[in-house]
């Protein structure tokens, strides 16, 4: 199964025409497409089925909980299938069964272990201002996102743990899970922990873990699992160079 990946177009502002990848199987939507929702126009009619996991600036100047129904109800409609905190098992061509594991899966701030984490919250504390969402009726700060990601973690290993009739099993987040995915621009500093999740005991649930969120591109393994990201970002700052928007990933390797 030959998967086509975008993330962070951030079509809100950009200007970027996606195009069909040859011989892909699925579009695989990681976050962070258009702030407005507008931009998903673009997919309806797209060739083949497009699974969408939502990221963070979906849900700029939002409530989070209004916004995750209001978003699949959107994106529903145009003929998307949204994966949140949901899974699906797809078959290919050939008949091979492929389970797909959706989540946002909001930084919980603990990248850097849990001695790391006072600092990570303050760092992080300045991307949240720069959401201005809510839940509960509450600003959506670091407190409350370190909850709820910490709930779709939970959510997340219990998945994994699961057994059934598939033959791989694909995980797609918007945060990244691992440091690794660290963008070498900045380096390993706590606002990282804003980006990257300390997922690494998770993957070996999954032979390949796509994910979105930061503005650069990634593919290593860690064990026998394949990370992958292929993330646009904000041509102005020279994010998109090097962007390839028809790249693709095989679930099956030959």
């Amino acid at each position: 199964m030959r998967l086509q990946l975008l993330s962070d177009l951030h079509l809100e502002t950009e200007s970027y025409e996606p195009v069909p990848a040859s011989g892909a199987d699925l579009l695989i939507l990681a976050g962070d497409i258009d702030t407005s929702w507008r931009s998903f126009e673009l997919f309806r009619d797209w060739p083949v089925p497009v699974l969408f996991v939502p990221g963070n600036h979906e849900f700029d100047r939002r409530d989070v909980d209004d916004a995750r129904e209001a978003l699949r109800a959107h994106v529903t409609a145009l003929g998307l299938r949204i994966l949140d905190d949901e899974a699906v098992v797809l078959a290919d061509a050939q008949g091979r069964r492929v389970r797909f594991i959706g989540s946002t899966r909001w930084c919980d701030f603990d990248a850097f272990g849990p001695s790391g984490r006072e600092r990570a919250m303050r760092a992080g504390g300045y991307f949240q201002n720069v959401m201005q969402s809510t839940r509960f009726g509450e600003p959506f700060g670091v407190d409350a996102v370190r909850k709820l990601g910490l709930e779709q973690r939970a959510w997340l290993a219990d998945e994994l743990q699961r057994s059934g009739d598939w033959d791989a099993t694909v995980v797609i987040t918007h945060f990244a899970p691992s440091l690794k995915s660290a963008d070498p621009r900045y380096g390993r500093q706590p606002g990282t922990a804003s980006f990257c999740n300390n997922d690494e005991d998770l993957l070996p649930g999954a032979q390949l873990w796509l994910h979105g969120h930061l503005h650069c591109r990634h593919d290593y393994r860690i064990g026998d699992t394949r990370v992958v990201s292929n993330a646009r970002g904000h041509s102005k700052r020279g994010e998109a160079d090097g962007f390839d928007g028809r790249r693709a990933v095989e679930v099956f390797p030959a």
